[in-house]
């Protein structure tokens, strides 16, 4: 297995990279209708969006694990409330994709915004911010610790907001019109 060191490097550039792709995605749902070029790869993510938010999901979940069970690093309560946010949109992806049923995608987008803010502030609080609201840790572990820090602001809650951010831009693009 790689270093740890490794893993935080290769995670934090992905982080980068989705925080890049994300913008560049809202940026195309936004520009879509002046850009008629922008309406081929808004299609795409219209009919793959679902299938995207299932393997985003999938993969948080999956680092989440990485990180507290075969690394070790002991996630806060915060944590554990972003995990909450997050661990039950890869259920509602999978269930709809084998239903066919774009509906969750509402669902999704508040469990993303939710989770986005506690997210948020647990990194807000990893960079040194004062404790508005006390951390809701069992006396296991401190939500201003951290365990990642690359870039000079990739922590592992940056990358949850900005996964959650991505969830939000994607099903931005899968929800239906009326």
């Amino acid at each position: 297995m790689y270093p740890i060191e490794t893993i935080n490097y290769i995670l934090a550039l992905a982080t980068i990279v989705m925080q890049v792709v994300g913008v560049g995605f809202l940026a195309i749902f936004f520009l879509r209708t002046r850009f008629p070029d922008l309406g081929d790869v808004g299609a795409f993510l219209t009919k793959w969006g679902m299938w995207g938010g299932l393997l985003v999901s999938l993969a948080g979940i999956a680092l989440t694990l990485l990180y507290s069970e075969v690394i070790g690093y002991v996630p806060c309560g915060l944590c554990w409330l972003v995990r909450i946010f997050l661990y039950p949109q890869a259920i509602l992806f999978a269930i709809a994709l084998w239903k066919r049923d774009r509906s969750v995608v509402d669902y999704s987008i508040a469990l993303s915004a939710f989770g986005f803010v506690v997210a948020l502030y647990t990194h807000y609080l990893q960079m040194g911010g004062a404790s508005l609201v006390p951390c809701p840790a069992s006396g296991v572990s401190d939500c201003a610790r951290r365990f990642v820090f690359e870039f000079g602001y990739v922590t592992l809650p940056m990358m949850g907001v900005t996964l959650f951010a991505f969830l939000i831009v994607l099903m931005l693009f899968v929800r239906k019109r009326n």
